[in-house]
């Protein structure tokens, strides 16, 4: 099943699950993550302070909380360096970890953000063929997982609307 886009705030979405942009100490942050904590609640906080932080490309569970989503899957995606330092591969991994901790518990629909493009200053397109791209290889393996991008404006929709298209099998672009 190819990846679906959405626009709007990822914290109002109804899903099994949603990603949380987090900084390594999964304490909250701005953006994403300040968004998912406020609306959230105390209890995302406490139990995060529980979990010892999370790596760049790693991810790791909590509950919902306050959200209409099950659970928070948060993700450290890494601060745009000039592309020389392993970001392109950290940033995939951010997808991949937190697709496979999806997988590993039973969770059949997961909903990104644009991870790593508000802050951390990756650049926004080729963040998005990232995601897009290592997306369409893990659901093409899992077809049974319903993966959406939820762009907070229309630009980034229209671009991962743009990616998927060019993504989707019979395509000759």
């Amino acid at each position: 099943m190819m990846p679906e886009v959405t626009e709007g705030d990822i914290t109002l979405l109804r899903a099994e699950a949603i990603v949380n942009a987090a900084n390594n100490s999964l304490l909250g942050g701005g953006g994403v993550d300040g968004a998912i904590h406020a609306a959230a609640g105390p209890g995302l906080l406490k139990e995060c302070e529980g979990l010892n932080g999370c790596a760049t490309g790693e991810a790791k569970i909590t509950g919902g909380y306050g959200l209409p989503a099950r659970y928070v899957i948060h993700t450290v995606g890494p601060v745009w360096r000039g592309g020389r330092h392993g970001e392109e591969n950290l940033l995939a991994d951010c997808y991949k970890n937190s697709l496979a901790l999806a997988l590993s518990r039973g969770i059949k629909e997961i909903v990104f953000p644009c991870i790593s493009t508000g802050a951390y200053r990756f650049p926004a397109r080729r963040a998005a063929e990232i995601a897009v791209g290592t997306v369409s290889v893990f659901t093409a393996a899992h077809p049974e997982i319903r993966v959406v991008f939820c762009c907070f404006d229309a630009v980034s929709a229209g671009l991962y609307r743009l990616l998927i298209r060019k993504q989707s099998p019979g395509n000759r672009s």
